[in-house]
């Protein structure tokens, strides 16, 4: 799906990507407000994950979303 979509219907998305990352809060939910940015630099501080791992992980789910 393309980003811009998630972006525009974030708190549509947000639980389905609460779902899928667990670790995040709330707070980093409104936080990240459909930013993909905001969202790949909670999800490597919460998960210690590479960069480029954090980037395949939310291109999966972005196209089973």
């Amino acid at each position: 799906m393309d980003w811009n979509r998630i972006e525009g219907s974030w708190k549509q998305f947000s639980g389905k990507a609460k779902e899928q990352w667990g670790k995040l809060t709330d707070d980093d939910i409104a936080q990240i407000n459909g930013n993909r940015e905001q969202l790949e630099g909670k999800l490597q501080e919460r998960y210690g994950k590479a960069k480029d791992e954090v980037r395949k992980e939310i291109d999966d789910w972005s196209t089973r979303v």
